[in-house]
């Protein structure tokens, strides 16, 4: 499923490529075209009245533009590779859920009715990190109520680190989003100065260009972290919730196979 994803990923990435390029190539009649409509006098109500309205996607491409292609891909990337690293988490973590009482109870009966195979077999019909660990314990229930609990606590350990994968690429991507928008603030800030050196001026129109590409960059970096955060606390608060569920689960399972083992 994460080959997936990083295919679906990358193929959204070079769309949009694709639509920037465009873009750009547009860019040049729409600005001489604008300058040929600058030469005619005009009210200002009457600019006001005939501005169109731009669209949304249109917006975005020029502030992508403004903000300079180089840093603000990279920052498109992260934000690409942060969702698609994120559903897939979700989307898996969502697949690990399991009704733990119902399983639970299935077990016990499946005890009662056919013993350790048959709750074997419940287990393998299951899905889950629970019905995984379920299934660990009873494997060794041969050895003792002890030892099937050792394995059940060290397998959900493994099954634990198996939740949390892929996390730490989504934090890495989180802290290099805002960290490539300051870069480019900072750039922005060099080539504002740069412009004032070469034109021996301070005044507004020599410095405006490079605050603005710092102050796009900066905002675009900051919500794509934003963005991913929220991904990255929701899929922390899902492991927690099944992690909780594989320790309730488990010091059930070792109260039904201890009881099941005194029947004996």
């Amino acid at each position: 499923m994460k080959k997936f994803f990083m295919i679906l990923a990358a193929a959204a990435l070079m769309a949009f490529t694709a639509n920037i390029a465009s873009a750009q190539e547009a860019e040049a009649p729409e600005q001489a075209a604008t300058e040929e409509v600058a030469e005619a006098p005009a009210s200002m109500a009457d600019l006001t009245a005939a501005a169109p309205e731009v669209p949304l996607t249109q917006a975005l491409k020029s502030k992508f533009i403004e903000g300079g292609p180089g840093f603000m891909s990279l920052i498109i990337i992260c934000l690409v590779l942060g969702l698609a690293l994120s559903i897939e988490r979700i989307l898996y973590l969502s697949f690990s859920k399991t009704n733990t009482k119902k399983l639970i109870a299935d077990v016990e009966k499946a005890l009662e009715e056919g013993g350790i195979e048959k709750a074997k077999d419940v287990c393998r019909e299951t899905r889950g990190p629970v019905a995984s660990i379920y299934y660990q314990g009873l494997l060794h229930y041969d050895q003792g109520i002890d030892v099937v609990e050792k394995n059940i606590v060290s397998y959900g350990s493994v099954q634990s680190s198996e939740l949390e994968s892929g996390l730490s690429w989504i934090s890495l991507f989180i802290a290099i989003a805002p960290s490539l928008g300051f870069l480019g603030t900072v750039i922005g800030m060099i080539a504002a100065f740069d412009a004032i050196e070469a034109a021996g001026d301070i005044s507004p129109n020599v410095v405006a260009g490079g605050m603005k590409i710092a102050l796009i960059t900066t905002v675009a970096g900051l919500i794509v972290a934003m963005i991913l955060q929220v991904f990255y606390n929701y899929i922390l608060a899902k492991i927690e919730s099944i992690t909780i569920d594989m320790e309730d689960s488990s010091i059930s399972l070792v109260d039904v196979l201890t009881k099941y083992a005194n029947k004996k």
